[in-house]
C-alpha cells in the first residue's frame, strides 16, 4: 500500500468517504490546529479532525474526486508537514526522531558538565568552566541535536504560523547568542557569567520529554496494535486439490478452511465440522473459552482451542467483526469531544500571544532598568516555559487510553460525545427481551380451541414464523420441529414490526401475533379467553393464532383465535447484580417492554424492580419506546438506553447515551454510541464507569495544562524562573499529561476485581 487508507461511507452516503492520513512533524496543539485548517480548505472536505497523539487525521470528503487523497496530501505538505501512509506512520513510530534514546543521552551528557558547577555551588564549591569549553559543549547541543527544532520552527514561521519548536528555537538561540555576546565583549582577563547551560539544558530536557512522550504514545496505542496483531497472515484453504496455505486476504465468503489447535481463526465463519473451544477474550473481554460445534459462529482473530475444525467463511476484510471493532475504536480515537473546542480556540492564538508576551517582558525589564542581560534572560524563560504540547495531548491521550482499555474488556466506545454524556447519566432504561433476558424464549404452552387440531394449528403457526428471526418466532419453529410437523407453504406473507405476522395458507388468511394487535384487528378469544387470562397471570408472554377467513391479507374479515402460544424467557445470569451496581452508583433503573403487564411483572420480580416506583413500563409498542425516552429527557433526566433489537434502534438514538448489546443486531449497534461486545449486563455499569473516568482524565489534563501556562508564564515574566527551570517544567508538563492518561490502563470492570 502506498496511499493513505480510504474508507467508504455508510450506506446511503453516496460518494461520501473518510480518509485516514498520517502527518509527520506535528509537535503541539498549534500544529494540529494549522493542519486542520489546511485540510478543511480542500474542495469537497466536509470534516477534518487531526489527532496530535496519534499524529494522524481523519477527513470526511464528498464528491467522488479520484484525486482527493493527493489533494489532501498536498494540503498537508503546503502547510509545512509531511503526509504519511499507514506504513510510514508505523515506521515513524518505531524509528522516528523520538524513538531512539541516543540523541537524548548525548544531549544530557554534553549538558551535564555545564550544570555541574551550579550543583557544586550548593555545597560551597565555586568552580567555573572556561568560556571556550562551555561554548564547545553547548554548541553541538544547540545546532546539531537541536536542529530539528530549527527545521520545524522555520517551517511553521515560513507558513505564517508558530508552534512549540519555534518557541524553543527562539528562546534557546537567544540564550546562546547572549552568552556569546557576553563572552566576546567581556574585558580581557574577566570571566563573565554565561548562559550556555540554560540553552543546552533546555534542549536536552525537551528532547528527553519528547522521547518519554513518544514512548507513552506507543503504550497508549497498544490496544489498537493488539487488535491488529490478532489478524493471522495465512489460512489453510480447502481447494479442489486439497488443503493449501493461502494469504488470508485471498479468502472469499463461502470458502472452507481448516483451523488447527492453537491457531487463530483466519476469518469470520461457521463451524461445519468438528468441536472445539474458542478464546475470544481479546475481542469480547470474555475470559472463559466458548464451546464451538457444527453450526456455531466463530470470529476471525479468536484462538482455536484443542480441536481441529473445518470452518465455512462468512465474512472477510472490512466486513469482519475484527475489522469493524478496529474501525470503531479508531473512529472514537480520531474524533473530538465538544470539550476539545476550547483547546482548539486557545491553540490557534497561543504562539503569537506567547511571542508578544516575551517582547513585553523584555521591554518591561529594560524599562525597569535591570539591563539587557537580565531582561533577555526573563524573556527567554517566557518563551521556554510556554508549552502548547500539554494542551494538544490532554484530550486525545485520555481518549486513546480510555477507549483502548475499554475495547480490551469488550466495550466499544464509538462516539466521544457519548463519553461526556455518560458521565451525567442518572437513568438507565433496559429493553427486556434479549437484553435483560436470555433472548431465547421457549414455547411453554400451546392451547387450542380444538385439541384434536393441535398439530395442525402448530404447523400453521410455524409456517407463518419460518422466515422470521424474532426470538419468539424461532421458539415456535423449534417446537414444531421437535414434533416433526410438516410446514405449509405461505403466500402474501406480511410482517407487522412489533406486532406479528399475517399470511395466506391454502387460501385462508391467518394472523399470528400479540393479543393486543389481534384485538385491534377485531379477533375474538372466544372459549380461550379464560385460558389467556390464566397464562398472562402466570407471567408468560402470550401470542395468539387467529384465522381471519378467506381473502386478501389484511382485507380479510377478522375471526376468532384458534390457539394461544405461551413463552418463557429466562433472566440473564448476573442481570440482577448489574442492576444493583447501577443503583449503587445512584442511578434509576427502568425496564421497558412491549410484553403484557403480568409477564413484565414476573421478570421485574426476578430482577428486583418495583412497578410501583415507575421501574417497569410494559405494553409499549416499538414506535413508542423512543417517545418514552423523550419523555424522560423532557423531565430533566439524562438517559442511557440499553437494547439489542431492530425495534430498539430509535430508542437508542433518542437517548443521551445508547448502549447496544453486541449480541444483537447491526442496526442497534449503529444507532448506539457504545457497543457491548458480549451479552454480559455487568458491562453496562462498567461502560458508564470507564466513560466517566476517561472524561475525568480529560478534565484533569486540561486543568493542569491550562494552570501550568497560566501560572508558569507570569512567573517567568516576573523573573522567578530561570531558563533551566522553565525548560524542566515544560518537558514535565507533556510527560505528566501522558502519564496521567496512562493511569487509565489500570482500569478493570468491577465484576473482574473479585
Amino acid at each position: 500500500m502506498n496511499e493513505p487508507a480510504v474508507n467508504p461511507g455508510e450506506a446511503g452516503d453516496g460518494e461520501r468517504c473518510s480518509v485516514d492520513l498520517g502527518i509527520g512533524g506535528m509537535t503541539c496543539a498549534s500544529c494540529s490546529a494549522r493542519v486542520e485548517r489546511a485540510l478543511r480548505k480542500v474542495p469537497g472536505v466536509q470534516q477534518a479532525t487531526v489527532n496530535l497523539a496519534t499524529e494522524s487525521a481523519r477527513v470526511v470528503v464528498a464528491g467522488g474526486d479520484p484525486q482527493v487523497v493527493a489533494r489532501l496530501a498536498r494540503a498537508v505538505r503546503e502547510a509545512g508537514y509531511e503526509p504519511r501512509t499507514p506504513e510510514q506512520m508505523q515506521a515513524a513510530a518505531d524509528e522516528g526522531p523520538w524513538a531512539g534514546f541516543g540523541p537524548v543521552a548525548l544531549a544530557l551528557a554534553l549538558s551535564a558538565p555545564l550544570v555541574l558547577p551550579m550543583l557544586l555551588q550548593v555545597f560551597g564549591v565555586h568552580v567555573m568552566l572556561p568560556p571556550w569549553l562551555q561554548f564547545l559543549l553547548a554548541t553541538p547541543v544547540q545546532f546539531v541535536l537541536g536542529a530539528r527544532f530549527y527545521k520545524a520552527g522555520w517551517s511553521a514561521a515560513r507558513h505564517g504560523s508558530g508552534n512549540m519548536d519555534l518557541l524553543v528555537a527562539i528562546g534557546t538561540t537567544a540564550g546562546w547568542l547572549l552568552s556569546v555576546w557576553l563572552w566576546w565583549t567581556a574585558p580581557a582577563g574577566e570571566t563573565p557569567h554565561l548562559y550556555f547551560e540554560g540553552s543546552a539544558v533546555v534542549i536536552a530536557l525537551v528532547l528527553l520529554g519528547k522521547w518519554l512522550e513518544a514512548r507513552a504514545k506507543r503504550r497508549a496505542t497498544s490496544a489498537i496494535r493488539a487488535l491488529h496483531a490478532l489478524r493471522p497472515e495465512q489460512a489453510h484453504w480447502l481447494g479442489p486439490d486439497g488443503e493449501v496455505d493461502v494469504p488470508v486476504a485471498e479468502l472469499l465468503p463461502g470458502d472452507r478452511v481448516v483451523v488447527r489447535p492453537g491457531e487463530r481463526f483466519p476469518a469470520d465463519g461457521r463451524v461445519v465440522e468438528g468441536h472445539t473451544q474458542a478464546d475470544e477474550s481479546l475481542l469480547t473481554g470474555e475470559s472463559l473459552p466458548v464451546p464451538k460445534g457444527p453450526g456455531d459462529a466463530v470470529t476471525g482473530g479468536a484462538i482455536n482451542g484443542e480441536g481441529r475444525v473445518m470452518v465455512e467463511v462468512t465474512a472477510v476484510g472490512a466486513e469482519s467483526v475484527l475489522s469493524r471493532i478496529i474501525r470503531l475504536v479508531e473512529d472514537a480515537q480520531a474524533a473530538k469531544p465538544p470539550i476539545q473546542r476550547l483547546v482548539d480556540r486557545v491553540a490557534a492564538v497561543f504562539v503569537p500571544v506567547v511571542l508578544g508576551l516575551a517582547v513585553l517582558t523584555l521591554a518591561g525589564w529594560l524599562a525597569a532598568g535591570v539591563g539587557f542581560e537580565a531582561a533577555a534572560i526573563h524573556a527567554v524563560s517566557v518563551l521556554v516555559i510556554a508549552c502548547p504540547c500539554a494542551l494538544g495531548l490532554a484530550t486525545p491521550a485520555a481518549i486513546m487510553v480510555g477507549t483502548g482499555v475499554a475495547a480490551q474488556h469488550g466495550i466499544l466506545i464509538q462516539d466521544p460525545l457519548a463519553l461526556e454524556r455518560a458521565r451525567a447519566v442518572d437513568t438507565v432504561v433496559f429493553d427486556k427481551t434479549g437484553t435483560l433476558t436470555v433472548g431465547r424464549p421457549t414455547l411453554t404452552a400451546f392451547v387450542t380451541d380444538e385439541p384434536q387440531a393441535e398439530d395442525a394449528w402448530l404447523a400453521l403457526a410455524a409456517s407463518l414464523q419460518s422466515g422470521s428471526e424474532h426470538p419468539l418466532a424461532r421458539a415456535v419453529v423449534a417446537a414444531a420441529q421437535a414434533r416433526s410437523v410438516a410446514f405449509e407453504p405461505v403466500t402474501q406473507m406480511h410482517a407487522v414490526p412489533g406486532r406479528g405476522t399475517e399470511g395466506v395458507v391454502d387460501g385462508v388468511c391467518w394472523r399470528l401475533g400479540s393479543l393486543r394487535w389481534l384485538e385491534e384487528m377485531g379477533a375474538t378469544l372466544g372459549p380461550l379467553e379464560g385460558e389467556a387470562r390464566r397464562l398472562l397471570a402466570s407471567g408468560a408472554t402470550v401470542s395468539a393464532l387467529a384465522e381471519c377467513g378467506r381473502g386478501e391479507g389484511s382485507e380479510a374479515p377478522a375471526a376468532r383465535v384458534r390457539a394461544l402460544l405461551a413463552f418463557a424467557d429466562a433472566v440473564k445470569p448476573g442481570a440482577r447484580e448489574a442492576i444493583e451496581r447501577l443503583r449503587a452508583r445512584g442511578l434509576q433503573v427502568v425496564m421497558l417492554t412491549g410484553d403484557h403487564r403480568a409477564a413484565a411483572a414476573a421478570v421485574a420480580q426476578a430482577l428486583g424492580l418495583d412497578p410501583e416506583r415507575g421501574e417497569v413500563v410494559a405494553e409499549v409498542m416499538p414506535e413508542q419506546k423512543a417517545g418514552h425516552i423523550a419523555t424522560l429527557r423532557r423531565a430533566g433526566r439524562v438517559v442511557a438506553m440499553v437494547g439489542d433489537g431492530v425495534n430498539d434502534a430509535p430508542a437508542l438514538a433518542a437517548a443521551d447515551v445508547g448502549l447496544a448489546m453486541g449480541s444483537g443486531t447491526d442496526v442497534a449497534m449503529h444507532a448506539a454510541g457504545i457497543t457491548l461486545m458480549r451479552g454480559d449486563l455487568a458491562l453496562v455499569p462498567a461502560a458508564l464507569d470507564i466513560s466517566a473516568r476517561t472524561v475525568g482524565k480529560i478534565r484533569q489534563n486540561l486543568f493542569w495544562a491550562f494552570i501550568y501556562n497560566i501560572v508558569g508564564i507570569p512567573l517567568a515574566a516576573l523573573g522567578y524562573l530561570s531558563p533551566v527551570l522553565a525548560g524542566s517544567a515544560m518537558a514535565a508538563s507533556s510527560v505528566s499529561v501522558m502519564a496521567n492518561a496512562l493511569l487509565l490502563r489500570r482500569w478493570r470492570p468491577e465484576c473482574q476485581k473479585r
